[in-house]
């Protein structure tokens, strides 16, 4: 990482997308200010999500689709530290890598992109079997309870190709019964992915997550380095933002409990207000949407009168994967615990079930079993999950 003349070289891994560059690119420029004097050389690479393009992420049937080939790179050397979106993360990482910094969470709400030639501003506006593109199923089972007369349609690729298709969609001779049969009539995206491709203007409509919740972790980055690796753990410390590393500890540590991911719908609504009162509000669905089960609980953040307990092994420092850094770690235990206790008030009502349900569609029986008893046994922490 040293340059030998005093300044610090820092190989930086990123996804080649245009919006994956600005993410690293906006990393880079914060750490900038805390460390003036230091170089950083960006390492490009695809991934395997971003290879294959002709499947629903739910379909391909691996995990890490958006990290692994990135993770193998931290692994070998090859780079410091990489570069992600949070929910792109597994809540479960591999044994030598954690999250060393999270920066402050942008936007984490959704948006809809309604094509150009339309003269809907929203989804209630839109007509009877108008397809909405969009690649995540908590998504998908949000639009279906709200908009059932709506057509969902898988839509892959960076946010480039994804807005092309939306753009350059023709008439879909499958779709003949719509008053605008277009092979797609919107799309949705995270605002704060929008924002960052400076594409603001094109939003028709932004969703409150009292309407439709949003990913754990979204509008968040992310950045992983090696946990044994001190010098670039402490590199990144400055970067934690608490209320962000709060809320997402919240909603990571819930989607862990629960095993949640990319093949089953799940989504969340975080907040932490200026009294430390840290609410997390979380739903799970079945993919047609006629089944759901939310959940919302809160806890006041505050720090105990004895001094913060130390810290003597990796395990005690990680919290849904990301390390604790400078942020204390009896405020990181309570926003865990909210997660946790929130995931087990959910799974007393039959969230597993509804899960289940969801996860059968998408992957084959014998493994949607042999995860579901794992999950009912207690080994989900064990598993390594996909956030979508």
């Amino acid at each position: 990482m040293d340059s030998g003349d005093g300044e610090k070289v820092v190989k930086v891994g990123s996804r080649k997308s245009e919006l994956a560059l600005i993410q690293t690119n906006s990393v880079i420029d914060s750490l900038k200010t805390f460390h003036p004097n230091a170089r950083f050389e960006i390492v490009k690479m695809n991934t395997t999500g971003d290879k294959i393009l002709d499947k629903p992420l739910p379909k391909i049937g691996e995990k890490s689709l958006f990290t692994k080939e990135l993770e193998v790179a931290l692994e070998d050397g090859s780079v410091d530290f990489v570069v992600h979106s949070l929910k792109d993360l597994p809540t479960t990482l591999p044994d030598n890598l954690a999250i060393g910094g999270i920066c402050k969470r942008e936007n984490a709400r959704d948006a809809v992109i309604i094509h150009p030639k339309l003269e809907a501003k929203s989804l209630s506006a839109l007509a009877k079997n108008s397809i909405v593109g969009t690649s995540s199923l908590r998504r998908v089972a949000q639009v279906r309870q709200l908009y059932p007369d709506l057509e969902v349609k898988s839509i892959r690729g960076n946010l480039n190709t994804r807005l092309s298709k939306l753009t350059n969609s023709v008439v879909d001779s499958n779709n003949k019964d719509a008053e605008n049969p277009l092979q797609y009539s919107a799309i949705m995206l995270a605002v704060a992915g929008i924002e960052r491709m400076g594409w603001k203007d094109k939003i028709s409509q932004i969703l409150e997550p009292s309407e439709i919740m949003y990913a754990v972790g979204q509008g968040a980055l992310a950045i992983e380095c090696r946990s044994d690796d001190q010098k670039t753990v402490d590199f990144l410390a400055p970067l934690h933002d608490r209320s962000t590393v709060l809320r997402v500890v919240a909603e990571r540590s819930l989607l862990k409990k629960l095993g949640g991911g990319c093949s089953a719908p799940v989504a969340v609504n975080c907040t932490l207000d200026d009294n430390d009162n840290l609410s997390l509000e979380a739903g799970v669905w079945s993919l047609d949407g006629k089944k759901s089960l939310k959940k919302k609980l809160s806890v006041v953040i505050a720090t105990k009168d004895e001094p913060p307990k130390k810290m003597t092994k990796k395990e005690d420092t990680l919290f849904a994967g990301i390390l604790a850094g400078k942020l204390l770690k009896d405020e990181l235990e309570m926003a865990q615990d909210l997660g946790i206790k929130v995931a087990e008030e959910l799974v007393a009502e039959g969230a597993l079930d509804i899960m289940e349900e969801a996860r059968a569609e998408n992957e084959k029986p014998e493994e949607v079993k042999k995860f579901i008893e794992e999950i009912k046994n207690g080994a989900s922490d064990k598993l390594v999950q996909e956030q979508r």
